[in-house]
């Protein structure tokens, strides 16, 4: 299988081209610790909002530094390889802030897409899109998914 995984520098020229190309680039991201129907369901509806999907994945060291101790459970190389099996996922790029804000900066893309629990929080990036012209896009959650409520569940079991 071919990995999906770029660095910020590859993924910013491939990005440039395919605006050039007139295509449209759709920015999310996230852990994506242990990946579940959620996020697969998230993923592929990002995906529509454009014609490549790029995902900034939260390093491990980002990870360990927003959810604690004991996270992530898979590390930042095999969280990218598991993503890059989805065909509606073009590219990975990981980053190890807290916030992608920076990388949004550098790759420029047209639509960001968090998820709907993020509507009235602060989202890195929002300003900086919507002042070239792009849009910001919310997507409901499949309920009953988060990667929390897995690992608690197995822990209880």
């Amino acid at each position: 299988m071919k990995s999906k995984l770029k660095s910020a520098a590859e993924a910013a020229k491939i990005i440039a081209r395919l605006k050039k190309q007139g295509k449209r680039v759709v920015f999310t991201n996230g852990c994506f610790d242990i990946l579940h129907v959620g996020h697969v369901e998230y993923l592929s509806r990002a995906r529509k909002m454009g014609n490549a999907l790029v995902i900034g994945l939260n390093g491990d060291i980002s990870v360990r530094s927003l959810k604690g101790k004991g996270r992530p459970v898979n590390n930042e190389k095999d969280r990218a390889k598991v993503l890059s099996a989805l065909g509606f996922v073009d590219h990975i790029v990981i980053f190890n802030e807290d916030t992608p804000e920076k990388l949004i900066r550098k790759l420029v893309p047209d639509v960001l897409v968090k998820g709907a629990d993020w509507k009235n929080k602060t989202v890195s990036g929002v300003d900086f899109i919507r002042s070239r012209g792009g849009k910001v896009i919310f997507i409901p959650f499949v309920s009953g998914y988060s990667t929390t409520s897995i690992l608690k569940r197995i822990a209880r079991d």
